[in-house]
């Protein structure tokens, strides 16, 4: 029997995170679905936020509750900014290198909607790569990959740990303390940024267990993606490029953003992303992203991946402007947690990060603000963890048997459908009758017969259309016509 002091699932930012601060003493296992890279920290590209000083705290609470709607949890969002001088300097400590200066200093750049420049970057435009190398390399604990759980342990209110496909073979792994760090929703959206991994199976299996799911209406697009690529994770344009001064133009060079808000390219990301959609519906035209006012060798050092990426399909930054559109990003809800990340009603079941839902974010997230909370609140967990006593509970008998437990033959026509259904109906813009209509589709899908990735697929998308119907009025990244 393989049992653990702690399991954590996932291995990007915030599970990496809450194994750093985990002794080595404790028996600690961090699980992944394919190799550890493939997850959205590493295709983070904009930066982390960090509070500035002590000072800046107030400034950076209101920027995010007002991206939010002040739909946000203020003590939740309070804690995010005060720990971020902390877990900011330790993450110094440890040796990550972010940009600086000439003089060694940090950079600090600025994103839509934050009142001042506080976002530090590595990489340029590669913040995420290098902070999960940093991490991985961090790491003390053993790190399984291969690893995709579909089933969560749970009986009396207690978590046990989890059922595993490890290697393609069926295992059961025990735990005193699960930490759910898998991430978003990505895959369910045809138009995603979002790692091919990231496919909302364990949101799934909490609708079956009656774990409550927060927000979920709350799904951000990102405004500025390329999509005209074969894959299913779309090409994103950091939004660091408009922080820089890239502007959004239609066909024929205009700034048509400001007919919508007076902050033009720099207004949030719901209202830029919903201004493409309605601009592009009602015109028919392209809508471009154009650096040209760029000069190409700041461009190529400030920007390295992107100019590299793009070069490889032909484009040559910062001269050439490239089509746009908006595409799922982020799941702004997820996971009910408290600010300690417990999962409530679950003794032994934490969730951090983007799986998570603590309040932070509220409607809609500030930019860069993920990262940041994937470290802070993954110091939480591991805090709340080596400071609850331990009681030796005996382990009940789980003998649940699934039949299909990856794919059944048609599960890949009805996953293609789930996406367009999400896209067209749950996506930058929702009218009740689409809801009601994706509501019936996945309805009509899980009663098939299907595979158990794809049942708890579609157990979080008809979670998301649930909640989509409950909110009636237009609320940040829920826009309702």
């Amino acid at each position: 029997m393989k049992k653990y002091d702690v399991l954590i699932i996932g291995a990007g930012i915030a599970g990496l995170y809450a194994a750093m601060n985990l002794p080595k003493e404790k028996k600690v296992l961090v699980v992944c679905k394919d190799i550890p890279w493939e997850c959205n920290t590493f295709y983070a590209q904009g930066g982390m936020v960090t509070a500035l000083n002590e000072s800046d705290i107030p400034s950076h609470v209101e920027d995010t509750m007002a991206a939010g709607s002040y739909h946000n949890d203020e003590k939740a969002v309070e804690i995010l900014s005060k720990m971020s001088l902390e877990t900011t300097a330790d993450i110094l400590k440890r040796g990550m290198e972010f940009d600086v200066d000439e003089e060694g200093e940090l950079l600090y750049t600025k994103e839509a909607a934050h009142s001042t420049e506080r976002i530090i970057h590595a990489g340029g435009d590669a913040t995420g790569r290098y902070m999960h190398y940093f991490m991985m390399v961090q790491n003390e604990h053993q790190l399984q990959r291969n690893t995709l759980v579909y089933d969560l342990l749970i009986q009396n209110g207690k978590c046990f740990g989890v059922k595993a496909l490890v290697n393609y073979r069926a295992e059961t792994i025990y735990a005193d303390d699960v930490i759910i760090a898998s991430g978003g929703v990505g895959s369910l959206y045809e138009y995603n940024t979002n790692s091919r991994t990231v496919s909302a199976d364990i949101h799934g299996i909490c609708v079956e267990k009656g774990i409550e799911l927060c927000d979920m209406e709350m799904m951000q697009f990102h405004p500025t993606v390329f999509v005209k690529t074969p894959f299913a994770r779309k090409l994103l344009l950091t939004e660091a490029l408009r922080g820089e001064g890239a502007h959004i133009v239609s066909e024929d060079g205009k700034r048509f953003l400001f007919d919508y808000d007076e902050r033009g390219e720099l207004a949030s990301r719901d209202i830029v992303s919903r201004a493409i959609f309605d601009y592009k519906r009602k015109t028919g035209e392209e809508v471009y992203l154009d650096f040209s006012m760029f000069e190409e060798a700041w461009f190529l050092k400030r920007f390295p991946n992107i100019s590299r990426t793009f070069e490889a399909i032909g484009y040559k930054f910062p001269q050439d402007r490239v089509p746009i559109s908006p595409a799922f990003h982020y799941a702004v809800g997820g996971i009910k947690c408290d600010v300690d990340g417990c999962v409530e009603g679950i003794d032994g079941l934490y969730v951090v990060g983007e799986a998570s839902s603590t309040g932070v974010h509220g409607a809609n997230r500030l930019a860069s603000n993920s990262l940041l909370e994937g470290v802070v609140f993954a110091k939480r967990v591991a805090q709340h963890i080596l400071t609850k006593e331990s009681i030796e509970i005996s382990i009940p008998k789980f003998d649940k048997d699934y039949k299909n437990i990856v794919h059944h033959e048609n599960d890949e026509v009805y996953k293609k459908r789930l996406r367009k259904i999400m896209w067209d109906d749950m996506g930058v813009i929702r009218t009740k009758k689409g809801l009601l209509e994706a509501k019936n589709e996945i309805f009509d899908m899980k009663n098939r017969d299907i595979g158990r990735l794809l049942e708890l697929r579609l157990n979080t998308a008809s979670a998301i259309v649930e909640a989509a119907l409950k909110r009636k009025e237009s609320l940040g990244a829920h826009y309702i016509e």
